[in-house]
């Protein structure tokens, strides 16, 4: 087996794993939005943890594990290409399990209830600055108007969505990629 190839096998079990975990996470801070949250600086800074800052930990994990794996070394394509795969089928695997499987069969009424906390999480916000109500019923109309765009999908927006999400998993896998790749040493004749 080349070095190329055991990149891409490790990494497509790493995205499966990766894929995993985002999974699990989001459908974690979905219930932890929607119901265990009191406190709206909480309803602010859970989406952060766990769709930013837990996600990245374990992707660096995953990165440097697995070019520990391959032997330490891999040049800038090698690891781009093997984190494409990783983000890639994280991607795709999270898609599938959060927004199709849970969005539509589990939770089908989702979008309304994670509306409705955060409209409570504003309206707090706001009372706690001291804004006034006409100040704060402006605000929760665009937001309204925001949410009703969400739940107006159709094929083709969900289709752009999906294209545009693939573009920017390259993005990130071409900044990972940048940031891992440890190139072999050259060794000068003497």
């Amino acid at each position: 087996m080349t070095i190329d190839q055991k990149i891409k096998d490790d990494f497509l079990k790493y995205g499966i794993i990766l894929g995993v975990i985002l999974l699990a996470l989001s459908i974690f801070s979905y219930y932890f939005i929607t119901q265990m949250i009191t406190s709206p600086a909480l309803f602010v800074a859970a989406p952060i943890m766990f769709s930013l800052f837990i996600p990245i930990v374990i992707t660096v994990f995953l990165c440097f594990n697995g070019r520990k794996r391959i032997g330490g070394y891999w040049t800038f394509k090698q690891a781009t290409t093997g984190i494409f795969i990783m983000f890639l089928t994280a991607y795709i695997l999270q898609f599938i399990g959060k927004d199709i499987i849970f969005d539509k069969v589990i939770e089908p009424q989702g979008i309304q209830k994670t509306q409705l906390a955060a409209i409570n999480a504003k309206t707090t916000i706001a009372k706690q600055r001291g804004e006034d109500q006409k100040s704060i019923d402006k605000d929760l109309a665009e937001m309204k108007k925001d949410f009703e765009l969400q739940q107006n999908s159709n094929v083709g927006s969900i289709i752009q969505g999906f294209v545009i999400s693939i573009l920017f998993v390259f993005l990130f896998a071409l900044i990972f990629g940048s940031l891992f790749k440890k190139d072999p040493p050259v060794y000068q004749a003497q």
